[in-house]
């Protein structure tokens, strides 16, 4: 099949390369969010979908909004049979759904319809699923409720943080995504309306939901930290200033703490939740390095009745 593959950042980056050396399909075009500043200079860069298609020699489109002219008229010239999206980051109207004959499937990860949304891994790792996936689908004009193709799972480990699940769905999503084009090409292939129960959303976490509240259980804190990392990062005041928290590890045998207590002994820094303390792994004071936990405490000075603010 003719393809123009949608999509933006390194996750979308394996189903990508799937069908580019996929036999079955030609990509004769890619469409990415325009490019963008990032890195400490603040420089302008195109995405990283956009790097792998130039580098493949595949036409790069970069529409401020799917929806304007000049861009669905070069879509309609390029005749796509079908539009794969993973993670492409904008709204598409249905001017851009109806060009190509067989639609556009977008690779979620998530078991649809659980945590449809802009979050799926991460409100997965924060609410405590132990099971998630990855789901292909036809796009409609409602968030992420179209009939599904197909489905893989992929077991939630204790120490999985959102960007190694989400790495290895991306791998496995690949595969997916690639068998699914096959079989909607093939006509053996046929989507099914989701069903009406259990659905849940899944919105974006940002950089407020990410404030640690010491007065909850460790376990949440836990899937929080988990949860926000690498973004936005899960984080705390100490002293007036934010600090960035990394893993923590819950010490269900330590002495108890009042709730964001710091204990910061030799060999570990402690903090106090609503349940037992959590132990800290690594943490980047405001405009410093990432740093472990107790070269902080000592290059601070934590002593004895030291705190973290709860959210």
């Amino acid at each position: 099949m003719r393809l123009v593959f949608a999509g933006t950042p390194d996750t979308a980056l394996p189903s990508l390369r799937a069908l580019i050396d996929s036999p079955r399909h030609d990509v004769v075009a890619v469409v990415t969010r325009p490019d963008a500043q990032s890195g400490r200079g603040r420089k302008v860069h195109p995405s990283p979908v956009a790097e792998l298609a130039e580098e493949a020699g595949i036409p790069v489109l970069r529409p401020a909004k799917a929806g304007d002219p000049e861009f669905l008229k070069r879509l309609a010239e390029l005749e796509p049979d079908c539009c794969p999206v993973v993670a492409y980051g904008a709204l598409l109207p249905q001017s851009a759904l109806d060009v190509p004959r067989h639609g556009w499937i977008n690779l979620h990860f998530s078991i649809l319809p659980a945590w449809r949304g802009a979050a799926p891994v991460q409100h997965a790792i924060l609410h405590g699923d132990e099971i998630t996936g990855a789901s292909t689908f036809q796009i409609v004009k409602e968030l992420d409720a179209g009939p599904v193709y197909g489905v893989v799972t992929e077991e939630v480990r204790p120490d999985d943080t959102s960007g190694a699940l989400l790495d290895r769905l991306a791998q496995s999503g690949a595969g997916l995504l690639a068998a699914t084009l096959d079989g909607v090409e093939d006509g053996t292939l046929e989507a099914r309306p989701q069903p009406s129960d259990g659905v849940s959303i899944a919105p974006k976490i940002n950089v407020v939901d990410a404030e640690i509240d010491w007065t909850a259980p460790a376990m949440r804190v836990d899937r929080l930290v988990r949860a926000g990392t690498p973004n936005p990062g899960a984080w705390t005041t100490f002293r007036g200033q934010r600090l960035k928290v990394g893993r923590v590890t819950p010490a269900p045998s330590a002495e108890s703490l009042a709730p964001g207590a710091i204990a910061a002994g030799k060999h570990s820094v402690l903090v106090g939740t609503a349940t037992h303390p959590v132990e800290l792994g690594e943490v980047q004071p405001q405009g410093k390095r990432v740093m472990s936990a107790g070269e902080w405490a000592r290059g601070a000075r934590v002593e004895s009745g030291d705190r973290f603010a709860s959210a």
